[in-house]
């Protein structure tokens, strides 16, 4: 059904809308002007949503198309939109109460509501008229929903988009200790949590990204695969075109307004967070003087401590107001967040706003590696590779492009020492100094979230001819089971890249297993053990390593490698080893054995026998429209043949039981996955885990969930005539 210019909530016709009508007070300053302002540009906008929903957003200006762009996220899930910004506005606890008032100081401590005001006046005008447009989009959609109740923000002003300037799943602020943070400033013993001492076995988060050269292709076309492993429901699928140039489509994260990983006719482009090492704590030596006040140590002179005082609001329990407010340190290396060993701990990390939200918006614009190069001399990346392709036949794998010059001599993994100038960063490395891999030879290039130094192959950037701060994330299982597809094939089509995105090869298993069966091997004929394990050993013997919706042995691994990995993590930590490395090389018989025991029992107790398929465990369930689902195993789900990313699955899907349930519900791993074919017409193939509304009562909140498990991916509509015949509504905002 095709009604051009009628929106499904609001008809705006020839005559214009009151502020009434708009859900404005009536006697709102300046609200005739504004609603007058935000009609007008309404009616040179449109948007037209796919048979699967997705919104195209068509403006005649960069600007029309953001306001298009935001209203239609608004209009798919309000609720996240306000909730991302309720945590990098610092105003969670608004919301939510106390417990999150943490969470908020330690935002606050970066995202300066006052510096970000005069960092908005001081930006390009074009980015001062987006920033207005994008504030304008939400507001209107507010006004003209008013069913629609936000918890905190009823108004959106144009500063509170450079509080939230790159889209990755979890920014580098999110390294900071709460607990830690907690104790310092409220001054009392706080224990870590075992998940900030990162000893719980959980979905790493990252992504996989793979760029196949025209060389490596049947039709010399380069092929991107776009593989963000996030928390479901973390961004909106969008197509946002302009007359000024735009063109863009992929995924957006909700709330802002450029798209996060996606493409446009002539170049993609894919984030994978990265293991660089570019965010530092300066151990900071502090003398308490007269009248209290704080100076630190650096070099042989004292320096004053920096205060700011921040004030925090909250919900109380009936409902009301409260506030709590902090004086706040800081030193020339960033703002204190923790006392360790009798030192305060000064964090640095990139704080570039202004910088990050030009680069995030513009390499969307990007018509070439050179032009998506230019762009990257913003140097406001500072947590993500990016894997390149465009249709003259360039593929790129890059680093974070924001990298501050240090010594290496010192380990800037752990806090260094303040008080030595020779910590100090010293500038920042060029984009030419930094580890890269430019239309490699072998054809291909890729990151899952491992270290740069595999990246293409023989082709790859050599470890020895870098700092040690390049890396600190080390290989994982994805990481050999990437070149592994990837070798494996020198004429990719768009289909076949899609299969080895969906290759069914558990590579940490093929490397664990041998070690259980030959622990079995060893044992004793007359030992009871021997006998219990027999028909697990015999299960996984036989096993080919490969996940399937039907496999008990996928089951049984799993089950396994969870029982083995808990008790081990620590030790694990301890020894400076990747958990995989000491699982492999360090684990004993006896807790190899003991370990499968576990996994036999807790099978035969949850589901009645310890040969149970994966799918009837591993499931997708969407209930409702909560951010934080509650799951239950007496509700519809669908059953997800892949694993989590744990286990060298390239195709994530990380997954837990909850309170009261026995199976496994996913909440992260593979969200919007994309393969795109570069030529003189773009082709691309998508899915979005779940479908893409927030809306429990659309068709489109969960008609994805077959194509997502099965790895399905239907056509995009990137072209007019691609939508020919999948139109369900076109309207103005």
């Amino acid at each position: 059904m095709e009604n051009d210019g009628v929106s499904r909530r609001l008809v705006l016709g020839g005559a214009a809308v009151g502020a009434v009508a708009l859900g404005l007070p009536a006697g709102t300053a300046n609200a005739g002007t504004e609603t007058a302002r935000w009609q007008d540009q309404a009616r040179r906008i449109r948007i037209t949503r796919d048979d699967w929903g997705v919104g195209h957003v068509a403006g005649k200006t960069d600007a029309d198309a953001v306001f298009g762009m935001m209203y239609a996220q608004a209009e798919d899930d309000f609720n996240r939109i306000e909730n991302n910004y309720l945590i990098s506005l610092g105003r969670l606890a608004e919301a939510q109460g106390e417990s999150a008032i943490w969470q908020d100081l330690r935002q606050r401590l970066f995202a300066d509501h006052d510096v970000l005001k005069r960092d908005y006046a001081k930006s390009p005008a074009w980015l001062r008229t987006l920033m207005r447009a994008w504030a304008d989009g939400l507001n209107y959609f507010l006004a003209t929903h008013p069913d629609v109740k936000p918890r905190v923000i009823t108004r959106f002003e144009p500063w509170m988009a450079l509080s939230f300037s790159e889209g990755s799943i979890g920014g580098d602020i999110e390294r900071v200790p709460l607990s830690q943070l907690e104790a310092f400033y409220g001054m009392r013993d706080v224990p870590m949590t075992d998940d900030e001492r990162g000893l719980l076995f959980k979905e790493p988060k990252g992504s996989n990204g793979m760029a196949i050269a025209p060389s490596h292709t049947r039709d010399g076309r380069a092929l991107l695969l776009i593989n963000p492993h996030t928390s479901f429901f973390f961004r909106a699928e969008q197509h946002v075109t302009s007359d000024e140039g735009l063109n863009a489509y992929g995924a957006a994260t909700w709330g802002q307004f450029f798209i996060y990983q996606g493409f446009n006719p002539n170049a993609g482009w894919m984030h994978t967070s990265s293991g660089v090492d570019n965010v530092d704590e300066f151990a900071e030596t502090i003398v308490t003087g007269a009248g209290g006040k704080h100076s630190y140590r650096h070099g042989g002179a004292l320096r004053p401590v920096t205060t700011k005082r921040i004030t925090l609001s909250y919900r109380t329990s009936d409902g009301r107001t409260a506030q709590r407010a902090f004086t706040t340190y800081a030193t020339h290396h960033g703002p204190i967040v923790r006392e360790a060993d009798g030192k305060w701990i000064a964090f640095a990390l990139m704080n570039r706003p202004v910088e990050a939200l030009q680069q995030s918006f513009l390499r969307t614009k990007a018509r070439s590696y050179q032009e998506f190069i230019d762009v990257a001399g913003f140097k406001a990346n500072s947590s993500n590779n990016t894997l390149f392709a465009d249709s003259r036949g360039n593929i790129a794998f890059l680093m974070p492009q924001f990298m501050p010059v240090r010594n290496n001599r010192f380990d800037y993994r752990k806090p260094v020492d303040g008080s030595n100038p020779a910590t100090d960063w010293r500038g920042e490395h060029s984009l030419r100094s930094l580890p890269q891999a430019v239309n490699p030879k072998n054809g291909w290039a890729f990151n899952s979230n491992n270290w740069p130094w595999t990246a293409a192959g023989a082709d790859s950037p050599k470890a020895s001819d870098f700092p040690k701060y390049f890396d600190q994330a080390g290989e994982n299982p994805r990481g050999p089971q990437a070149i592994r597809v990837l070798s494996a094939e020198r004429r990719f089509t768009p289909e076949k890249l899609i299969d080895a995105a969906f290759d069914t090869y558990l590579t940490a298993f093929a490397r664990l297993v041998p070690g259980l069966v030959a622990a079995w091997d060893k044992l004793p004929d007359r030992q009871a053990q021997k006998a219990k394990l027999a028909g697990p050993i015999r299960l996984l013997r036989r096993w080919n390593y490969r996940w399937g919706a039907d496999s008990t042995a996928t089951s049984l691994a799993v089950f396994w490698g969870e029982a083995l990995w808990a008790p081990l993590a620590q030790a694990a930590q301890a020894a400076g080893m990747s958990m995989w490395d000491y699982l492999a090389e360090r684990a004993t018989d006896a807790q190899r054995l003991t370990a499968l025991e576990e996994a036999q029992l807790r099978l035969t107790q949850d589901f009645g026998s310890w040969q149970v398929p994966w799918g009837q465990i591993n499931r997708f369930q969407r209930n409702d429209a909560a951010i934080t689902q509650t799951f239950d195993d007496s509700k519809p789900s669908s059953p997800v043949p892949f694993t989590s990313a744990q286990w060298g699955s390239l195709a994530s899907f990380g997954a837990k039981r909850y309170p009261g349930t026995k199976r496994y519900y996913g909440t992260s791993g593979n969200s919007f996955v994309a393969v795109v074919e570069f030529g003189p017409k773009l082709r691309a193939w998508a899915v979005t885990a779940g479908g893409v509304s927030g809306d429990p009562a659309s068709e489109h909140f969960d008609d994805q969930v077959k194509r997502y498990a099965s790895g399905n991916l239907r056509r995009v509509y990137f072209y007019p005539d691609d939508l020919k015949g999948h139109v369900e509504s076109i309207y103005h905002p």
